[in-house]
């Protein structure tokens, strides 16, 4: 404790199961947020596998089946998984065999991207058949470069041109404005008369 204090660090006990227990000298909150980082790092680069359920009817026509089984091949491609489900309603629950066709009718139709991973169980009034993506049929999506980065081979954009518009590049400079004759000048005012001499008093 003396030695980590002196130093302006902390002793975190590392395996407190080991006799005696192990103990470090170090800088408690740079180590959590560097153990926090590489989690998120670590994160970052896992992948997602999403469980999509398809719920079907033992007497879906031909165009729904369609349309239903083209979601399965886009969730498939996606690298998720697919969870078919067959509802049984009123007396359907007496014919599961027609459930089981619906499954096994969908799984052929995807049998080139697909594999049965739960084969049809019953749930209650559903029957359930989990399907995932086959091996080595479909990659995993590369993760999105980052906005940040720059392309290689990129070339830094050049500085804006500090200058005359384009239009007047080249022209003639303007002509200089015309010198504005100067006004004449006033004529100085004429001198005074002298005042008559006072006449003399008889």
């Amino acid at each position: 404790m003396r030695l980590a204090e002196e130093q302006g660090l902390e002793l975190v006990e590392v395996n407190p199961r080991a006799a005696p227990p192990v103990c470090k000298i170090m800088d408690f909150g740079k180590f959590k947020y560097e153990t926090s980082k590489k989690e998120k790092a670590s994160r970052k680069h896992q992948s997602t596998i999403l469980l999509k359920e398809i719920k079907l009817r033992p007497k879906t026509d031909d165009h729904d089946l369609d349309f239903k089984v083209k979601h399965i091949r886009r969730f498939l491609s996606e690298g998720n998984k697919c969870k078919l489900v067959t509802v049984f309603r009123g007396r359907e629950i007496v014919h599961p065999e027609t459930g089981q066709a619906m499954l096994d009718s969908v799984m052929k139709m995807v049998a080139d991207i697909a594999t049965v991973e739960q084969r049809a169980m019953m749930e209650g009034r559903r029957m359930v058949m989990v399907i995932g993506p086959k091996a080595g049929v479909f990659k995993p999506p590369a993760p999105p470069p980052s906005a940040t980065a720059a392309a290689p081979g990129a070339t830094s954009a050049a500085p804006p041109r500090v200058g005359p518009p384009a239009e007047t590049q080249g022209a003639a400079p303007p002509a200089a404005p015309a010198a504005v004759p100067a006004a004449p000048a006033v004529p100085a005012a004429a001198p005074a008369a002298p005042a008559a001499p006072a006449a003399p008093k008889a």
